[in-house]
């Protein structure tokens, strides 16, 4: 059996806590695949070296997306047009997104702004940004 406290030691980890709870329950949507984040789907991690940021959007074209990086956040924006639909065909399910989107993700205070490459292959974008020289790892000569 799980028990909580009634009185958590620490008030403000059980705000941010249940803030996140809340924001999930707002953020997922039903889909054929579980439950959905928004689209493009993200994967975001990263290296001591870089930060690197996959995104998910088959079918559209590069010179159609719009990334930008300012003060600490990207984003990634774009359109999927909607598939054309025969004038007399009925469509029973369309689980494909369709419209503009938009996605924002904050970073960490050490990449370097002026490092930054973008790419789109097979369907998905991957934008790698490197870390400031100085918030690369390094060893230190003991004497």
């Amino acid at each position: 059996m799980y028990y909580r406290s009634l009185f958590p030691r620490d008030v403000f980890a059980e705000l941010d806590r249940l803030q996140r709870e809340m924001q999930q329950a707002f953020d997922v949507g039903p889909n054929i695949r579980g439950l959905t984040r928004g689209f493009p789907a993200l994967n975001v991690g990263g290296t001591p070296l870089t930060v690197d940021i996959y995104a998910f959007a088959p079918g559209l074209d590069p010179a159609t997306l719009d990334v930008q990086l300012e003060k600490g956040t990207l984003a990634i924006a774009g359109e999927r047009k909607a598939a054309e639909v025969p004038e007399k065909a009925a469509v029973h399910i369309d689980e494909r997104f369709a419209g503009r989107f938009r996605r924002v993700v904050s970073l960490p205070d050490d990449v370097d702004p002026n490092a930054i490459e973008a790419k789109y292959r097979d369907g998905v974008l991957h934008i790698r940004i490197q870390r400031k020289e100085e918030a690369q790892p390094r060893r230190i000569a003991i004497q």
